[in-house]
């Protein structure tokens, strides 16, 4: 595993950039990218969102060197699974225009519904594109996905609107 250091040097190496040209980015001295690229010091910490940016990374990503588990699709068939009928359902729905949906269902209500054949899943999200997005979605698929051990973010759509559909599992 790189340490931070290592990693602010690969990032910085990959933009094509020198020391200089990322400490006059960051409003530091060329010494102190220097210190943190050798691991003598660290970035403060009110620098490391700034950086995470700059090198267009998430924070997970610059600290850690790898994403956050948290919100991606797992596979958890060999571990022990949360109780299905605990689970819950969230459809996160940020338009174009800058209306936010949040849609927190537990998945037993998701199932039930989905076998009685009620039209829940038809709500209005916005506008058109948005809708005809989830509309595309299978929840059955989902469901199944989700009772064979899969959790995280499963769905994500863009729309060519700009809209943007987040199906989590958690």
């Amino acid at each position: 595993m790189s340490s931070l250091g290592r990693r602010i040097n690969e990032y910085r190496r990959q933009r094509g950039i020198t020391q200089e040209q990322l400490a006059e980015a960051m409003g530091v001295t060329s010494q102190s990218v220097s210190k943190w690229e050798n691991d003598i010091s660290c970035p403060d910490i009110s620098i490391m969102p700034q950086l995470a940016d700059y090198f267009n990374v998430t924070l997970d990503k610059l600290l850690r060197g790898e994403e956050a588990a948290v919100g991606k699709v797992q596979l958890v068939s060999n571990r022990p699974q949360k109780d299905f009928d605990a689970m819950v359902l969230r459809i996160v729905v940020d338009s174009a225009d800058g209306d936010h949906v949040k849609v927190n269902l537990p998945l037993a209500l998701v199932r039930a519904g989905l076998q009685l054949g009620l039209p829940f899943m038809k709500m209005s999200m916005g506008n058109s594109a948005t809708a005809n997005a989830i509309d595309q979605i299978d929840f059955e698929q989902v469901i199944q996905l989700v009772e064979s051990g899969l959790v995280g973010n499963i769905v994500e759509v863009r729309s060519a609107d700009g809209d943007t559909v987040n199906i989590f599992v958690e």
